[in-house]
């Protein structure tokens, strides 16, 4: 439960809407109900498990969207299975940052190129998971960045952000923690709530981003809905 609601948690701040499933059956129902943009399925599952899953769907005319198979225990046989059943991509657990990001943007710009259908409007993704070890998945639909607004310091302009003021009759530690949440709330406001980019932005490393933003309390999901 840990690892999933973790990475729900950092694909909800990269722009993704999340449906989670704990097991293969709230997976099957969860498809039944409208295919998602992506599937992170992981192969350890309580009730069945993801390789069978995944060949239920073939079988069934189902696998329509990427699915990007997980496992901490899987042999490389089990890798070639899957991807000969029709899995875009296999991770191996841990996963890194970085390797689940990529990959996910692969899969979601893989399903584009194939439907290239009119515009609708985003559908959530789905994760069935393995036990405690299992993860979660996530669809992407880029958030909007909202209009920005000026920003006075002191009651002076200071550039775009979201029409908060500044003074300097402030203790310095409470001003300095009042700038920077302004300071990220405009940027993540801007990207739509893409911690990727904001850390490219502000030169932050992702980890240290993610521990400031919590010490300000600055909640990256909440701006980037208001960013939509």
């Amino acid at each position: 439960m840990g690892i999933r609601e973790l990475l729900s948690e950092i694909l909800g701040d990269e722009g993704h809407a999340i449906q989670l499933a704990e097991n293969a059956q709230q997976a099957r129902d969860a498809r039944n109900a409208g295919a998602p943009d992506l599937v992170l399925l992981d192969i350890w599952m309580p009730d069945t498990d993801g390789v069978t899953l995944l060949k239920e769907w073939q079988r069934d005319g189902l696998l329509t969207m990427p699915v990007i198979m997980m496992s901490g225990h899987a042999t490389i046989d089990t890798a070639v299975e899957a991807t000969r059943i029709g899995a875009l991509n296999f991770l191996e657990k841990p996963i890194a940052l970085q390797k689940l990001l990529k990959a996910v943007q692969q899969g979601l710009t893989r399903a584009q190129e194939a439907v290239r259908a009119p515009a609708i409007a985003p559908r959530p993704m789905m994760a069935p998971q393995v036990e405690e070890t299992s993860s979660t998945a996530g669809a992407l639909f880029a958030a909007q960045a909202p209009a920005s607004m000026p920003v006075r310091i002191g009651g002076l302009p200071a550039g775009e952000g979201h029409g908060f003021s500044l003074s300097f009759d402030l203790p310095l530690r409470e001003a300095r923690d009042a700038f920077e949440r302004m300071y990220f709330e405009h940027h993540l406001g801007r990207e739509g709530g893409s911690m990727t980019r904001v850390a490219e932005k502000t030169g932050l490393e992702r980890t240290h981003l993610y521990r400031k933003l919590k010490q300000l309390g600055v909640e990256p999901g909440k701006l980037a809905k208001k960013g939509q």
